[in-house]
């Protein structure tokens, strides 16, 4: 776990920095600057691009470290590599073709309710592409396990981009209409990084030469395509659906809470980036032991982490919402029950990677296209009379059953469980902190209240954790913290 957790503190703070870019972005410049009916059309098209992604990468992104390791001579990998690069062209063009002629059509049916979105829907694809192939170089630096200069891309430069775009509108240099055209610009120039630094990592030796394994890595792709975009649509589509039942701009309303709410996962989002290649070595070599170790670990340590920052969101987030415009504020009850839908997925660990590196993978595509149409069902059903907490409640019911699934079949198949007594003691913990903290307020200004309350928390949850041992990797690291700020 050494790499692991040197790797995953670096790979968090960088994370929790591109995303305090992102608060500033979504909670006070989307909100101020570009306002509600522009801000619901970015997070149509972004959630829309996000949606291709898995089509637009087909499935390349976790191909490549399922079957990196299999391939032993520099030779072998070249050709695994040039025909990675080579393999999103099959789904691109014939969708960048489609959505060239069929363009009019395609706007009518999805857009009906917000004809004022057309303009820019040629942009979903576009940046798909370019998320889809950043994704391909990102799979190359993990292999390596070279992880962290790829999330500060992923992370901090394109947030960063788009805050100076922001701005740029506000000083009238840009018009509103103008940045979410060059949105695509900020998500190019992503993508450009990325592979300049795959580059440079390993550069490789085109050789575009078929490998062996060919219809294993096309039916793994197409697996991936598929449990991909079941992946994405459980999170992203209730935003591509609303604007079919309810004005744009209660999208906006929407991502200021899902992003808020998103904050719960960075933990997860850090430490994957590492222990996804790890899991899949430990598969191809059946270390079952290590494996289950791992699982255990992972899923703990990412339970104390993401504990502490659901009670800084659940307990904080009356003062944040006072903090941007009211027009904003109905979408606490969004916070709350998409803040418990990260949590769950947090406490699963590395789940979703042990699924992908077996021979059940395939299985499991099942339950998640039924899960895919028990979601949409549950957008139609609670979005037309309960709105964004309707399509709250979808994602939450959704991802609550799809998780569980594929956790009780880890169990059964894989004999691996991710829970120990130490998963309840942490969850007590994160009770009765909450119970301390939900009804206590300061009367100071909303900033330093939530600076005040999260330092309390922040330290009262530590300590407990700590004297409690709940988490040796975790002890370790505060024990070394101490020494050396001591000395």
């Amino acid at each position: 776990m050494g790499l692991v957790i040197n790797q995953s503190i670096k790979n968090t703070i960088i994370t929790y920095f591109g995303f305090g870019i992102g608060a500033v972005n979504a909670l006070f410049l989307y909100t101020n600057f570009l306002g509600k009916t522009h801000y619901g059309m970015v997070a149509f098209l972004l959630s829309a691009s996000n949606i291709m992604m898995p089509l637009m990468a087909f499935g390349v992104q976790n191909t490549m470290i399922r079957f990196y390791s299999k391939y032993t001579t520099a030779t072998e990998r070249d050709h695994f590599l040039s025909f990675m690069l080579l393999m999103p062209l099959f789904l691109i063009i014939p969708i960048t073709t489609i959505t060239y002629f069929f363009y009019d059509q395609i706007a009518f049916l999805i857009l009906q309710k917000n004809p004022e979105i057309k303009p820019f829907l040629w942009l979903i694809p576009v940046i798909g592409i370019c998320m889809g192939y950043f994704e391909v170089y990102y799979a190359w630096v993990k292999v390596h396990m070279q992880s962290v200069v790829g999330n500060f891309i992923s992370e901090v430069l394109v947030r960063t981009i788009i805050f100076c775009l922001l701005f740029s509108v506000h000083w009238n240099w840009l018009s509103k209409d103008g940045f979410i055209y060059a949105l695509f610009g900020a998500y190019f120039l992503q993508f450009v990084a990325m592979k300049s630094y795959a580059i440079y990592v390993k550069r490789p030796i085109l050789s575009f030469k078929i490998p062996a394994n060919v219809n294993a890595i096309f039916g793994y792709s197409f697996f991936i395509i598929l449990s991909g975009s079941v992946a994405v649509l459980l999170m992203d589509f209730d935003k591509v659906m609303i604007p079919s039942y309810r004005n744009i701009s209660d999208n906006a309303l929407y991502s200021v809470a899902i992003f808020i709410a998103t904050v719960i996962a960075v933990p997860s989002r850090a430490m994957l980036q590492i222990i996804y290649p790890i899991t899949a070595r430990l598969m191809n070599e059946n270390k079952h032991e290590e494996l289950n170790d791992l699982y255990k670990k992972s899923a703990l340590n990412l339970q104390v982490f993401g504990g502490l920052v659901l009670l800084g969101i659940f307990l904080n987030i009356k003062e944040l919402y006072k903090l941007i415009p009211n027009e904003y504020s109905g979408g606490i009850a969004v916070v709350f029950i998409i803040g418990l839908t990260k949590f769950y997925d947090v406490i699963l660990g590395n789940n979703n990677a042990i699924i992908l590196n077996t021979k059940y993978y395939k299985t499991v595509l099942f339950f998640g296209l039924l899960l895919v149409f028990m979601m949409v069902g549950l957008n139609m059903l609670l979005i037309p009379p309960y709105g964004i907490v309707g399509a709250a409640w979808a994602t939450l019911i959704s991802v609550m059953v799809y998780n569980t699934i594929k956790l009780l079949f880890v169990v059964k198949k894989m004999n691996l469980f991710p829970f120990t007594k130490n998963t309840l003691k942490s969850a007590s913990v994160i009770l009765v902190v909450f119970i301390l903290f939900y009804f206590w307020d300061f009367s100071f200004h909303p900033i330093l209240n939530i600076a005040l309350k999260s330092a309390l928390i922040t330290i009262i949850y530590v300590w407990i954790n700590y004297k409690l041992m709940i988490s040796e990797e975790v002890n370790e690291f505060i024990d070394e913290f101490l020494f050396k700020t001591k000395f």
